[in-house]
């Protein structure tokens, strides 16, 4: 799974709106959109708050590993 189809999937899971994403990530919600269209790519300083946020690895987020692990705390 591609990191597009993960960060939007996981934003809808949680039931969240791209514009609440944007405000976690202090961006425009269009910007997060074109995040998730693959127009933009995503800054790795924001997919670092997105695991953190969602609790999940990095490796999961970026479609490495299809086990949503915790984000590590160390």
């Amino acid at each position: 799974m591609h990191y597009t189809e993960r960060i939007r999937d996981l934003r809808e899971d949680h039931d969240l709106t791209q514009t609440d994403i944007a405000n976690l990530l202090h961006i425009g919600q269009r910007t997060y959109a074109d995040y998730e269209l693959g127009k933009t790519r995503i800054p790795l300083d924001s997919i670092i708050i997105l695991a953190k946020y969602y609790n999940v690895s990095m490796d999961y987020i970026c479609g490495c590993s299809n086990v949503p692990n915790k984000f590590p705390t160390e």
